[in-house]
C-alpha cells in the first residue's frame, strides 16, 4: 500500500487570508512550493492558493501588494482524509478537476498537501509493486 504520509508529499505551508499576495509569492519560492494552504481566523482551512492563481491575478493587473490572498484563492476546497489510498484521492482529483488536494485528520486540520505530480510517482510505485508480484508468480 502506498504511504501517503511519505516524506515526498511537499509538506504544508499556510499563510492567513489577510496575507498580500507578493508575501505569497516569496513564501512559494521560499519554500519551493506550488501552492499554500489559506487558513481563517483560527487554523482552519479556508482555502487554497496556487501559482497559477497568482499567474492569473498578475495577468489581470491585480497589484500583489495591495492584493489579499482571499480575494485570488479557491475557497473551501475538496479534501480527502488522511488514510485515503492513493487511488480515491487520484479519482477525487479527476472528479473534481483539481491538481492539489489537502489531506486532513479527524480533526479537519491539513496534515499533508498531494499534488498531481506526487500522485502520478506513488502510482507509478505501485504499478511496479504489482509488475513485480506478477514476475514472481509467473
Amino acid at each position: 500500500m502506498v504511504d501517503l504520509t511519505a516524506p515526498r508529499i511537499e509538506d504544508v505551508v499556510r499563510l492567513p487570508e489577510d496575507a498580500f499576495l507578493d508575501q505569497v509569492a516569496e513564501t512559494m519560492h521560499a519554500e519551493d512550493v506550488g501552492s499554500v494552504v489559506v487558513t481563517g481566523d483560527t487554523t482552519d482551512l479556508a482555502g487554497i492558493v496556487t501559482d497559477r492563481d497568482l499567474a492569473l491575478a498578475l495577468r489581470d493587473g491585480i497589484d500583489p501588494e495591495q492584493t489579499t490572498v482571499d480575494e485570488v484563492m479557491t475557497p473551501d476546497p475538496v479534501t480527502a482524509e488522511q488514510g485515503a489510498e492513493i487511488f480515491e484521492v487520484v479519482e477525487t482529483m479527476r472528479e473534481e478537476d483539481v491538481r492539489r488536494l489537502p489531506l486532513v485528520d479527524e480533526a479537519g486540520d491539513v496534515v499533508r498537501l498531494v499534488s498531481l505530480d506526487d500522485a502520478l510517482v506513488l502510482l507509478g510505485e505501485e504499478m511496479a509493486d504489482v509488475a513485480e508480484l506478477v514476475e514472481t508468480q509467473v
